[in-house]
Order: C-alpha cells, then structure tokens, then sequence
C-alpha cells in the first residue's frame, strides 16, 4: 500500500485545498479503504482463491464483469503503478544528479521484471529487504518532521479565491485512493498463503489500518511545515513541473540538503520496493484469466510458478505509460478506475447477500461484511459522480474498459456460435 500517492499528492492538493481539508481527505479516505477491506475479507473468506476482483466478479456476478476487472487490475491496478514508481523514481533521482528523461524509471521497471521472472523467492527477499527501507523512509520523515518542524496547526489556505470547493475535494479523493489502492492486494493471490481463509483477511484489515495512521502522520508534516510562500516560490522556480518532489522541499527546509539528499535516495529505494510488490500480484490475474480460458493459455501458470509472459506484458506496459503519460492525467483516470471495480465488487458482495448466485446458496455472509461492502459502494459512487462532475473526462477510461469487456465478449461468444455450428 505504501508507495507513490502519499508522497506525490500533497504538492497538488495544496494548490486548491488548505490544510484542514488536506488531512480530513486522508481520513475520508482511509474510512473508505478500511469498509473496502472489511467487505473484501468476507469475500476471500467466501472465495479463497486468487484474482482479486477478476475472480470475485466472475463468481458472483457476471463473467464479462470479472474480465473488465481482470483487464483494469493488469493494466491500471498494476502496470500503472509500476509507470508511477518509475515517475517518482526519476523526479527524485533528479534531485542528486543529472540523468537522462525516464532513464532511471525504465532501469527501475526492467530489474523488478527480470528479477521476478529469475526467481520468485529471490523477488519477495528483495521486496521484503527493500520494503524496510521504506518503513525507515517514512519512520525518518515523520519523526524529522514532528521533532524539527511546527507543531502549531497550520494557518495557511491555498491560492484559490474564495472558499474550497467540494468538486475539488471529492477530486483529491481520486489521489487519495490510488494511494490507499493496495488494501486489497493480498486477495490478488490468495492461493498462495496458508489458511488464505484466515491469512487474507487479517492481513488486508490490520494493512488498511496501519497504514491510515501512517498516511495521516506524513501528511501532517506536510502541511504543518509547508506555508503559500514557499509553495509558491517552489512552484515558479525550485520544484519540478509534476510537483512530486515536496518531500524533498520539506526536509530540505527541516535539516538542510544532506538529509533531503538521504531522503530522496530513500524514494528511489521504496519505489523499487513497491515496483517488486506489483510485479509479484499482478501477473497472477492475467495467469488466473488464462486459467479460465479468457485469455490465450500461455500465459497460464500453476500456483506458486511465476506467470513469464504475464510479467512481461505488465513490464511492457508499465514502460509504455511512464514514456507516454503525464503523471497528474495517469493519477486522476486510474483513480476513478480502481475506485469504479473495487464498488463493483462490493456491490457484488451485496447482491449475492439477498440473492446468492448458483453454488453459493448455502456460503454464509456475515452482516457486517456486507454492510461494510454497501457503504463502500454508496461512498465510492458518491465520489465518482463528484469528480466527474467537475471533469467529466475523469470516467472516460471507465467507459472505453467497459466498452471493450463488451466488445470481447460477444466477439467470443459470436465465435462460439460459430465453432458450434461447424
């Protein structure tokens, strides 16, 4: 969960929201992730198996539903985020030296895929390994900032006139969720724990709330250290166009350029650990697709065997997108993407509550799964309807997914007929 959106948002955000509206976004956020997760475990107590949402909404819903969240998670649940580690990569690479646009994003994105495809062991050790660095990143940021920085509540509101608007909140939102995406990445291969019954849900819950605190924490040194003058003066001058790198502004500004130089190397280090984190779950959706004849059978793997051609084609497209796509645009539409399957899903979860799906009738739902999966959705919707409201380009990628999940299945269902009829 930890990784690109909670360090990338702030310097977007506090153009339209101040500091007050900044940290309530994170806790409405982490409210939503946390329902999200509690209705996730009920489903992974139901379905023990991997695929995340492709597998879910197979099950329980509608085979072309589950093949639209099969595609979302391969290329925005995953090979997005990957493109986005190598962003943040690159942006605070260049703050201690001189490289080459995205050289430093691409050799992130190409180890973490050769490395995964070398030895799957050998990638969850480095990921372990790496993902400690993270924990010290984060342990040091806070902990400079609540030693060294204000502790009086921040006065300053944003370059806006007049009061924030609610469209912009609910657009922060989006930034919000990408960061809290990964409360559900365990479901995504759930096979491959022991007692995934019990496993699986224990570790998307405590995950989920871990992480609220952590995220509330470093958005409190954000804001409590930063002021409109020197956001601005960063802005016009001293910061990079995507403005990701207010971390480095921050400690910059808290201990001098030493420690903002140890914290960048930090970044590039957490980016690495999260692009191996996603190179381990999302070839595993693809290879359960292929299981299920949704997807050519080479990319089929057993459980516990790395899925070569699917790692491959996540690499791919993660390459493609860090050299094609802005980071605030990529932001923005996989937000409203993921935001889009996960409430599916949790839909999912209700309906097979008052009506259970064939081979499901007897699987019992506790209440406050199901309760929890109605809230996310009702939340998740609200904040869709907000966002596009404001920019309704935000749901066009969630209507071209849908468009083409359609299209897919009646080209295979047409050529079904056609095989019969032969």
């Amino acid at each position: 969960m930890i990784g690109v959106g909670v360090l990338a948002s702030a310097g977007w955000a506090a153009g339209v929201l101040g500091p007050s509206e900044i940290l309530l976004s994170w806790l409405v956020g982490g409210a939503i992730a946390l329902a999200g997760a509690r209705a996730y475990a009920e489903l992974a107590t139901a379905i023990p198996r991997s695929g995340g949402e492709y597998r879910y909404l197979t099950d329980l819903l509608h085979p072309v539903a589950g093949e639209m969240a099969g595609w979302a998670s391969l290329v925005l649940g995953f090979a997005a985020p990957m493109a986005f580690c190598g962003a943040m990569a690159d942006a605070y690479g260049s703050t201690l030296t001189k490289l080459p646009a995205n050289s430093l994003g691409i050799t992130l994105i190409v180890a973490t895929t050769l490395l995964a495809l070398a030895s799957a062991r050998a990638t969850q050790r480095v990921q372990d390994a790496l993902a400690f660095s993270k924990l010290v990143l984060f342990a040091g940021f806070i902990g400079v900032g609540l030693w060294l920085g204000s502790r009086e509540w921040p006065s300053w509101r944003p370059p806006i006139e007049g009061d924030v608007r609610l469209a912009d909140f609910f657009g922060q939102l989006l930034w919000v969720a990408v960061a809290y995406s990964g409360w559900n990445t365990a479901a995504y291969a759930a096979e491959e724990f022991r007692e995934p019954r019990r496993t699986v849900p224990r570790a998307m819950l405590l995950g989920t709330l871990l992480v609220i605190v952590l995220y509330l924490l470093v958005n409190w040194v954000f804001v409590a250290n930063l002021d409109a003058a020197t956001l601005a003066q960063w802005r016009e001058s001293g910061g990079d166009s995507s403005r990701t790198t207010l971390g480095h502004l921050i400690v910059s500004k808290l201990v001098g350029p030493v420690g903002a130089g140890a914290m960048s190397a930090f970044v590039v280090l957490s980016m690495a650990s999260s692009a191996c984190a996603f190179t381990i779950a999302g070839p595993r959706v693809l290879a359960s697709m292929a299981s299920d004849r949704r997807f050519p059978r080479s990319f089929e793997a057993p459980a516990g065997v790395t899925p070569v051609r699917a790692t491959l084609l996540q690499g791919a497209l993660a390459l493609a997108m860090l050299v094609t796509h802005s980071f605030d645009l990529l932001v923005e539409n996989v937000g409203a993407v993921l935001t889009f399957t996960t409430a599916l899903t949790t839909l999912a979860l209700v309906r097979a509550r008052a009506r259970p799906p064939r081979g499901f009738e007897s699987t019992r739902l506790a209440s406050l799964g199901v309760l929890c999966g109605l809230g996310y959705f009702a939340a998740s919707a609200w904040t869709l309807w907000a966002a596009a409201a404001e920019k309704p380009m935000r749901l066009l990628w969630i209507g071209l997914l849908v468009g083409a999940a359609l299209v897919a299945h009646l080209v295979r269902r047409l050529r079904g007929q056609r095989l019969g009829q032969a």
